[in-house]
């Protein structure tokens, strides 16, 4: 690694951190294969560029990333390597100056699942430490569901900023959770957020059943696109031409050859067996191939969060990236499929996101039980309805469940959380339920007269 790609290093490590770090914390941080007497040569020479500040003496002495603010002055986002910023230099150039590519099949072609990695195995490790948030028996989609609010307003707020929308992160928040519509704001886009909502509870819900598929990603475009584009055009491949704004690329333009080649990186990613590098392939894939007449690049970053949503990863939000890094990734991608830029924001993005998000846990103080046994949990509420059970019986049918279903650990939390469930349930609780407004009807005026 070069000078400035260890620099990065320390400094991508130096970004996770809200409050000062000493040298030990930073240096365990760090793993092995990292001197102490190199760190702190590297220390000296980022306090000096000013791109950290240095407080403290002696044994006391820590470092801190120095203001954000200073680095949006920049033209370029000190989170790119000195590899990732020659490439960067390459889509630079005027348009004019660089040549009409088309789509490349042997780039494709030449990835290998489990044998071709964007990802090199220490930034694997690393994501995978750093993301790991839920054991092994936990169902898909837990995580996901603890920080589902979250989830929502970063991941809507961001991906729809890197398309232009100039709803701020309060006016995001307002919109998805309470409603509120920002004064002077375009319908448009209302509803780019409104449907990065929907698009994200799908991910979510599905998440114990949902694999990468052609069916999936041409579900998560209708769901994004539903009222941007036109009715016809919503999850399906486009039937015209598109081009790609700011760039020399031509995408293809045959239906049939795009339909079998978003067949084909579906299949593909389906056989990558890590997280973090079926989340990149999904990124640049589904982005380069432009199957859809539009939402191509939300449709890539939605995909993206399929494994990480499913496996209990922190999901990737997209924090901190800003527009022009983004679009300079992406069309690196394009014009020279080259991905070193957009695997150093991947990173650099994610690993902000995981401090982050220990935070918004800590801070929240969920009910473990009710996230963990969700399913279980709703499972039993259906069947109450369902078998129109009340009174002391339904209290003996969820104890008697809770004994099949749940550890004996838990067991008295989840009956509470059930019967907690059974007494406030109304028609607006019936999603994903599988009862109908009628079911439920029949046993509520069951459990009156009781």
């Amino acid at each position: 690694m070069s000078l400035r790609d260890n620099k990065m290093t320390v400094l991508r490590l130096l970004g996770l951190e809200s409050e000062p770090m000493d040298l030990p914390k930073l240096m365990l941080r760090l793993g092995k294969g990292f001197k102490e007497r190199s760190v702190r040569r590297w220390l000296h020479l980022l306090t000096e560029e000013g791109a950290v500040k240095k407080i403290g003496q002696k044994r006391g002495t820590k470092y801190i990333v120095a203001s954000r603010a200073e680095e949006a002055k920049s033209e370029i986002s000190s989170c790119f390597s000195s590899a990732s910023l020659k490439v960067i230099g390459l889509v630079k150039v005027p348009l004019f100056e660089r040549q009409p590519v088309a789509y490349a099949d042997d780039w494709f072609d030449s990835y290998e699942p489990n044998s071709s990695y964007y990802l090199p195995k220490m930034l694997r490790q690393q994501l995978r430490e750093s993301g790991e948030r839920a054991n092994s028996q936990d169902r898909a989609g837990t995580y996901a569901h603890q920080i589902f609010n979250r989830l929502i307003i970063d991941l809507s707020y961001n991906s729809s900023r890197l398309e232009g929308n100039t709803y701020s992160l309060l006016d995001t928040e307002r919109l998805l959770l309470h409603g509120d519509t920002a004064e002077g704001k375009l319908d448009e886009e209302k509803a780019m957020i409104l449907n990065h909502k929907e698009a994200i509870r799908y991910l979510v819900d599905n998440a114990p059943r949902i694999e990468v598929s052609r069916n999936v990603i041409c579900t998560l475009h209708f769901l994004l696109s539903d009222g941007l584009v036109d009715s016809t055009e919503a999850g399906k491949v486009r039937k015209h031409t598109v081009r790609v704004g700011g760039s020399t690329y031509i995408p293809f333009e045959d239906p049939k050859r795009l339909e079998k080649q978003l067949e084909r990186i579906a299949h593909k990613a389906s056989q990558i067996r890590d997280p973090y590098e079926q989340s990149l392939f999904l990124l640049i894939h589904v982005s380069y191939l432009q199957a859809f007449s539009d939402v191509n690049k939300r449709t890539a970053r939605l995909s993206a969060n399929i494994p990480l949503i499913r496996e209990n990863l922190v999901p990737l939000a997209f924090s901190d990236v800003r527009v022009e890094d983004y679009m300079s990734a992406m069309i690196a991608v394009y014009e020279l499929q080259k991905v070193t830029p957009l695997i150093d924001l991947y990173v650099y993005s994610y690993l902000r996101t995981c401090a982050a998000y220990d935070a918004t846990v800590k801070a929240m103080g969920f009910d473990e039980v009710r996230v963990r046994y969700r399913q279980e949990r709703k499972n039993v509420v259906r069947e109450v309805i369902l078998q129109t059970v009340v009174g002391e019986e339904m209290k003996k049918f969820v104890n008697t469940e809770a004994d099949e279903h749940v550890p004996r650990a838990v067991r008295r939390d989840f009956v509470e959380d059930v019967l907690e469930d059974l007494e406030q349930m109304d028609e607006s609780r019936l999603a994903g339920l599988g009862v109908t407004p009628q079911q439920l009807k029949r046993w509520k005026e069951k459990k009156t007269n009781s």
